[in-house]
Parts: structure tokens; sequence; C-alpha cells
């Protein structure tokens, strides 16, 4: 755990069994995850009426449903269900967050899930994209159906608090409060509490005193109704008075109003992952090319890799690492210009050595994802990607306008600006002190043809087809229009002996092309990805800060102004999940990370930071 606890990193899995009529039970806790002969009808009338749908989101562009206990997702179904019969209008969309410490396998999930044919197709749309067995936020989307699924897995008692997201309606749904009390903890409901809409309904099976009054304390109209089948009453509660917000210092809140339209400042793939993502919740995008095509900087090279990250230690940033990964994994999923392999990682030094034993021996992945090799770990399920192919993708549907500088004059108070052009963001913003890194790549055409295949050692070598790329350099860069370099080459050339991979024989006969482009990076080696700040006025607002004081204010903004950018020479990776924080953060959705991982990533840090240290 984060408190620096001895447990796993991986969450456990429940103790389960299964009774005659094939309904499934947690032994730990001792209680089924539902009725088989009335679990959906329970539902149905226990959260979905209880809390006034579908009535209470008619006319609403979006809705927000918050639950304790996700189990098999058959509240999360029912609700889906009932959207898809009763959507307000073809742009409005569904967002239910969830809270699990016990995740169910995919498998488990499935055979639970079977007992109920007449929800049709929508156990396999949630199967097919099933959460992975991690710690953490993972996001799911489905945007033909106008639908998010936001599941934080971990203890009660850490992902609630640091979950950001108000509710509409709440679903309280963990097991018997008898027989998991950590669940029904009077200290969870100020934290529900917080995460309240205006207006907002509750509904839960429990009529337990314990929880009647811890809900009353929190501040919510407890009331007593008639129940469902054995159980003759349940709850439902609501609250009138929504809570009053909190400071800001990191700049996370959404504006008052969502908007219609975003521009995007660059085509690459940070550019092309926002297009896509805000095209699919249904806004207009205008995306500005400073160059004469999209994909022609860092983010065109002929192929590229996206694989996880994985740090020993469970912090904030190991976590956020992972999200990104398996984000950008389901985000690329079928899309053209796409392809999965398994990647064998080995360590180029012993410090390297030392940390990938550590991850192996405290995994935070399953076995379905991660496992040791001969030599090292195996990455299974990573991708290979064609950039040209994949970005041309993405930007179907946005206007696209090449040969167009952007400068800070530019900006629009009612059109959001997403600044997501790399190192040309460090010439509106110095003060990111963004740092470019000069990465070269080898590639080369031969007459054989192979599968999708990669290997990983500090460099890293990729086939797809007849195509062979490896690489790549990570240079300090002179600010000069980049160059291939025969230094540079003979870098990679070297690194490719000791990948070894199974073809490099055939490359040094084949002719060479090299390929240079600029990455940009921060001192953190984190991303920036948020609204950006005023500089100077933050300065002074926060002065109290460089004193050693806690300063409790909202950062001042830049209105309208964004950024995704610093992703150094992991772009594929951070991309897609860059889209979905500021997706929630301009549309006023649940966010798709912790507040720990927000604030990790937000351009505002640099100002803090560099404060505290007395600068």
């Amino acid at each position: 755990m984060l408190d620096g606890a001895k447990m796993s990193r991986l969450p456990p899995r429940p103790d389960l069994d299964w009774t005659d009529d094939g309904t499934p039970e947690d032994r730990r806790a001792g209680d089924i995850y539902f009725s088989r002969q009335s679990g959906l009808e329970e539902t149905r009338l226990v959260f979905l009426k209880g809390c006034g749908l579908p009535e209470r989101w008619a006319g609403k562009a979006r809705f927000t449903i918050g639950e304790l206990g996700f189990g098999t997702g058959l509240n999360f179904l029912a609700a889906w269900e009932l959207w898809r019969a009763n959507r307000p209008g073809p742009e409005a969309w569904l967002h239910f967050v969830s809270f699990e410490g016990f995740p169910l396998d995919r498998e488990d999930a499935a055979r639970a899930l079977s007992a109920w044919p007449e929800l049709g197709d929508l156990p396999g749309k949630l199967l097919d994209r099933w959460p992975e067995r991690a710690l953490g936020v993972q996001r799911q989307v489905w945007p033909e159906e106008g639908v998010t699924l936001t599941l934080h897995t971990g203890d009660i008692m850490e992902t609630l608090p640091s979950s950001r997201f108000l509710a509409d309606a709440w679903f309280l749904d963990g097991f018997s409060p008898a027989k998991n009390p950590e669940m029904w903890d009077k200290s969870l409901w100020p934290m529900v509490h917080q995460r309240c809409m205006d207006g907002v309904s509750i509904g839960t099976f429990t009529v337990a005193g314990f929880v009647r009054r811890g809900l009353s304390e929190a501040g919510f109209n407890v009331a007593k109704v008639e129940g469902f089948g054995r159980k003759r009453e349940r709850l439902e509660v609501r609250l009138e008075d929504p809570p009053a917000p909190e400071a800001d210092p990191y700049g996370l809140r959404s504006p008052a109003r969502a908007p219609d339209k975003v521009r995007i400042v660059g085509a690459g793939i940070a550019g092309a992952c926002l297009a896509r993502t805000f095209l699919e919740r249904g806004l207009e995008v205008e995306v500005l090319e400073a160059g004469d095509g999209p994909a022609r900087e860092a983010s065109g090279n002929p192929l590229g890799l996206v694989m996880p990250r994985l740090d020993a230690g469970d912090t904030a940033q190991a976590r956020l690492l992972i999200g990104a990964y398996l984000r950008a994994r389901q985000f690329y999923s079928g899309r053209p210009g796409v392809h999965e392999t398994d990647v064998l990682q080995r360590p180029k030094v012993d410090r390297e050595a030392e940390r990938i034993a550590k991850v192996l021996a405290d995994p935070p992945l399953g076995l379905e994802n991660l496992e040791a090799a001969a030599s090292g770990q195996l990455h299974k399920r990573a991708l290979i990607v064609e950039p040209a192919v994949l970005v041309e993708s993405l930007l179907d549907g946005a206007v696209l306008r090449t040969g167009r500088l952007f400068t800070l004059e530019d900006l629009d108070p009612d059109v959001p600006t997403i600044l997501a052009a790399g190192q040309g963001a460090d010439a509106l913003l110095p003060w990111l002190g963004l740092a470019g890194r000069l990465g070269q790549v080898e590639l080369a055409e031969v007459g054989v043809e192979a599968p999708a295949s990669a290997i990983a050692s500090g460099h890293y070598a990729l086939a797809l087809g007849k195509k062979r790329l490896w690489g790549a350099t990570f240079e300090a860069w002179d600010g000069r229009v980049p160059e291939p370099s025969d230094a540079a080459r003979e870098q990679n050339m070297a690194a490719l002996e000791t990948l070894d991979p199974y073809w490099r024989q055939s490359v040094k006969a084949a002719p060479l092309t090299s390929r240079a482009g600029v990455r940009a990076t921060t001192a953190d080696r984190l991303p920036l990805i948020g609204a950006v700040p005023d500089e100077v006025r933050a300065r002074e607002v926060f002065d109290g800060v460089r004193h050693g004081k806690t300063v409790e204010a909202d950062a001042p903004l830049i209105d309208g102004l964004y950024l995704a950018g610093g992703y150094g020479s992991r772009g594929f990776t951070w991309a897609p999940w860059a889209g979905e924080i500021l997706a929630g953060q301009l549309l006023g959705e649940p966010a798709p990370a912790s507040g720990p991982e927000l604030e990790a990533v937000s351009p505002m840090r640099l100002i803090l930071r560099a404060l505290k240290r007395g600068g």
C-alpha cells in the first residue's frame, strides 16, 4: 500500500465459491454477490428506482453515478441497460464510478453474468473491456453508447478520498454491513457527501442502524421505504445542499460551462489522441499544425512502441505510469496501424536488473500482462504502432489547419485551447523549463516478412512485416533543426548488437535510413497535463509557500489554456491518458486518475515546487 505497509501490489482476489444454484459467494465476507433468482430485479428496484432513475437524468447532458462495491458489474450493466432505453439525447453521457477492493477475474465475472441473458449484448461489451488486475484507476469508454466506467481498485480508505468526481446518484452495495463493516464505516459518509451534486439521491439495500445514523450525521436525509423480496425495508437517502467546494491549488476544477468546441495546437500523436477523444465526446475539434501535415516531428517515425514502465515502489507516480499504459492499450485496440506483440525487456545495467527483480518479486500487474523471462521480464500484449496510419485515423473528423503558428494572442476564451506541440510549448511558456532531447532511430526494409515483435534493453528493436526499426538515442538538443548524425547511427548499431534480435544480420545488408526528432522532456520525467496557470499571479498568490506556509487558494489560470506535453520518449503511452484527463476536466466528467496522480502531472506543480525550494 502507499503507506508503506508490506502488502502485495496486486489487489487480492475474492475467496470465491459457487452455491448449488450457481450464485457467486465470497467466503471471506460470507455473503453472496446477488440472488440468482431476483438479483437483477433487486438492483432495478433498490438502486435504479431508489435513485429516481431514469427520470432524474431526463434532459441532462451528463449524469454521474457513484458506487461502493463493483462486484460482478451487475449494477453497472442494469444502469447501462436503462440508459440505453432512456438516453436523454444522442450527445448525453452516463458516467459510472465504482470502487472495488477484491476484483473478480474476467472468467469468474463471465460465469456470474451468464445468469442474466436478458441483458443481451451488454455483459459481452463489459467483459471485452474487463479491467485488468491492478491497483489504481482504470477508465473504459463506449463512445457509441455515451457510457464511461471509471473503476478505482484498492482499499476503500485510500481510493475513495483520493478520487475526484461529483455524483448525481450513489449506489451503496458492499457486502452485508454485519459481514463487511469496512465498506459501511461511518468515516466514509463525509467523503461520499463531499462527492455529491445538488439534489443527489442514494440507494442501498441495508437498513442497519449504524448505517442510518452515520449517513444522518454526515448531513443526509435518510428514510426507510418498502424493500424487495425477503427484505421488508430498504433505505432511500437524499441530500439537498451540495458540499462547498474545496480550494484548488493545482487548477484541477472544471470550468463553469462545458465547451462545444476545442482547439488543439499540434498534430502529432499528442494532438491526435486529444482530437479523437473530444470528437468521440461529440465536440467540434480544430487542430492547428505549424508544419505541412500531421506526424511530421517526433511522432513521425515509421514504427513506435507502447510498453509499460514499471517501478519497484508503489507510489502515485508508479500507478499513473501503469494507468496510462493500460488506457493507451485500450484506446488503441482495434485501430488502424496497431499491432499487439510481446516485448522481452532485458536490463541494460545492474541497477536496472535490480529494479526488474524487485518488480517481478512483487508485480503490479498479473500474469496475463507480465511474467519473468530467462533474461529479464516479458511484457505481454504490448503494442507496435504505425504512426502515420494511426494519427491519420485519429484526426479523421477534425478540422486540420496546417502551416498555422499559434501565439497566446490567438486565445479565444470561448474555445479552450490545448497546447500539444511538444517542445513548441516552451517558446510560448518558457517558465515550463522543457528540455529538448534528440532521438534518432534507424530503419531498414528487408526481404523477409516478420510478425510484430519487439525487444528492449535501454534501446529497442522492432519488426513488422518487412520493416525493421531500432534505436533510439536520447541526447541533449542544441536548438537547431534536428538532423541525423553518424555518431548516433554508430550508437544505435552498437545497441543492435547488444539487443541481438534474430534479424540483425539481414539489416546489415539492407539500405539504412536514419531519422531524428526532438522530444520535450520535463525535469521530473512526468508529463504536463492540465490547465495552464498564470505564472506571475500564481507566484504572488502562493508566495507564502516559500516560507513554509500552507496557502489555501485556487490556482490563478490563463483563461481557456490547457497543456498536454512533456512526454519525453513515451508520447504514444501518455497521449490517450492525457485525452481522458482533459476531457474529464473540460467537460466536468469524473477524473480517470486519483487526486495525487493529477497533481503529479499538473503544470501548476512546477510553480509550487519552485516556491517550496525558495525559487
